[in-house]
């Protein structure tokens, strides 16, 4: 299991295009990508519970990944947090 933390930069938040993009990126990989802030938590995957999280701009979000190829998942979803979020 690979974590790594992210503070929001956008200054919207994860608002619909963005929480679009990382559903269609956390599909590719065969590892659970999953979010947390706050004690709620959401599949990277599911767009709609994304956008429930209520993410906004200077909000620290956890990001875990799980899974055969958690290495690259991770590493490729830090790249995606820097540069969309």
């Amino acid at each position: 299991m690979k974590t790594f933390s992210y503070t929001i930069k956008d200054e919207i938040g994860i608002h619909a295009r963005p929480a679009g993009l990382l559903a269609k990126a956390a599909k590719e990989f065969e590892s659970t990508v999953t979010l947390e802030k706050d004690g709620k938590t959401a599949a990277a995957t599911k767009l709609m519970a994304i956008m429930g999280m209520g993410v906004k701009c200077g909000d620290t979000v956890n990001v875990t990944v799980e899974g055969a190829d958690e290495e690259k998942a991770a590493a490729e979803m830090e790249a995606f947090f820097q540069a969309n979020l």
